[in-house]
């Protein structure tokens, strides 16, 4: 596969303008309460054009700014690989790591040596990683399309309860820019990314859980 770059270098500080525009977009969602019909009536085959060309798109690296729930930013790279693995390598001092290998996600602290283990078909990062991205079914809890971004949020509330991932694309090149994930306490974790590249090959060694680790220091 050929490796290619996914869109232009962005600073961090233009990306925050995106950023802002995202939560403007999913606020105006859940604003209006915008229902299934009449998202699809507003945008239908261009938000699944894009959700099919990120779904076409195996492998990803980059870097990315996180912004936290209080308003904490953090940054470092990330790697994804479809379906089902991704790893934040956050940048120092911050101590933590998120890694997926298709059947669990694990957040740690490599400073405190603690993990914590979920399912991954049990959260929304699930959808974000999941083999195609269908705009048809039940996930869907909102589109929106605009000039400048297209905006999808997608959820499940017999899997995920409350919580939801809403991801912002850019309608001119199809390249995911963000995604928001709300916990059920409509708390908001966003990802930005940049500098992104697609279609190089990733090892498992770069998804792969210390699960010995895991259960030998878990919650302490």
């Amino acid at each position: 596969m050929t490796e290619t770059k996914n869109g232009e270098r962005n600073h961090p500080v233009m990306s925050r303008r995106l950023f802002v525009c995202g939560l403007a977009a999913f606020a105006g969602i859940g604003g209006t309460g915008l229902d299934l019909t009449q998202a699809f009536a507003q945008a239908p085959s261009a938000a699944q054009k894009i959700a099919d060309h990120f779904s076409s798109v195996k492998t990803m690296s980059g870097e990315f700014v996180q912004f936290g729930p209080r308003g904490e930013q953090t940054g470092g790279k990330f790697y994804i690989r479809r379906p089902g693995r991704i790893r934040f390598n956050y940048e120092a001092p911050s101590p933590m790591r998120v890694i997926a290998d298709g059947k669990s996600v694990v957040i740690g602290n490599m400073k405190l040596k603690t993990w914590d283990i979920y399912p991954l078909s049990k959260t929304p990062l699930n959808l974000l990683l999941s083999e195609r991205i269908d705009l048809t079914g039940k996930m869907v809890r909102g589109v929106k399309e605009e000039s400048d971004l297209i905006t999808i949020v997608l959820g499940d509330r017999s899997i995920f309860g409350d919580s939801t991932i809403t991801m912002m694309f850019d309608p001119k090149t199809y390249n995911l820019r963000q995604w928001t994930i709300t916990d059920a306490q409509k708390k908001d974790t966003s990802v930005m990314i940049f500098n992104v590249r697609t279609g190089m090959a990733l090892d498992d060694k770069v998804f792969q859980i210390p699960y010995d680790e895991v259960r030998n220091k878990r919650g302490g």
